[in-house]
């Protein structure tokens, strides 16, 4: 995925949605800030932020935070709509080797007994492969005292995720394939771990969900500010 950036100072994030920062020519504005997690450890005060332009006249806010540039050199997406484009991209390309052969590729397919939608379902009926559901969760939370790069899911508790492992419980008790596939977005994180300390009933699920089945994949985007691509360099811990 190829990227258009400028860069700028950030002075704080607010209300989830926008941020205050400083443009390079010392400009005050507010750009848009799409992550509705807690961001810990990647919207610090002082930190240099990378933005894109939208060209839309109907937007109020045309800046979009798209990169956080951490005091510890580490890049990390901030923008969570990135990581199902970066799958989306991943997919295409045959990059995830353990979701190849699939010709059929729909995003955002409703399922499920609790009325979600499924990031990607894969099928491919010549072939005879099982179809496949692929949930991407975003990971951005590195753990600051590990010096092996530890990062955690989630940031903060989420009931829409938890819904997310039993939709994917059930589909793999159906015979079908069930897929979470964490797409680690910092470049300073190298594991992921379930945040029992943030959400213990995510951490749980996720254990039934492994234990039912579902398979678990961790890939990790290599980031610049021109350019971001996924690649199979994590492990879940």
């Amino acid at each position: 995925m190829k990227l258009k950036l400028n860069s700028a100072t950030l002075i704080k994030r607010y209300k989830r949605f926008l941020a205050d920062v400083i443009l390079e020519d010392g400009t005050t504005t507010t750009t848009h800030v799409a992550n509705t997690g807690a961001m810990s450890g990647c919207a610090e005060a002082g930190n240099t932020i990378w933005y894109s332009t939208s060209n839309n006249p109907k937007r109020k806010y045309p800046f979009s935070w798209e990169l956080t540039q951490t005091s510890q050199g580490d890049f990390i997406c901030v923008n969570t709509i990135r990581a199902n484009q970066l799958v989306a991209e991943a997919l295409k390309n045959n990059i995830i080797s353990e979701l190849t052969g699939y010709k059929t590729i729909i995003p955002e397919k409703k399922y499920g007994s609790e009325n979600s939608k499924i990031d990607f379902f894969l099928s491919d009926n010549q072939q005879g492969l099982a179809d496949v559901y692929v949930e991407v969760k975003s990971v951005t939370l590195l753990d600051g005292s590990s010096e092996n790069g530890q990062g955690y899911f989630p940031d903060t508790i989420t009931t829409r995720g938890q819904k997310h492992l039993r939709e994917l419980i059930e589909v793999a008790k159906s015979g079908d394939r069930a897929v979470l596939l964490f797409a680690i977005l910092h470049s300073g994180i190298n594991s992921v771990k379930a945040a029992a300390h943030i959400d213990a009933d995510y951490a749980q699920l996720l254990e039934q969900a492994k234990n039912s089945g579902v398979d678990v994949l961790t890939y990790k985007a290599k980031i610049s500010t021109d350019k971001i691509i996924l690649q199979p360099l994590a492990e879940l811990t």
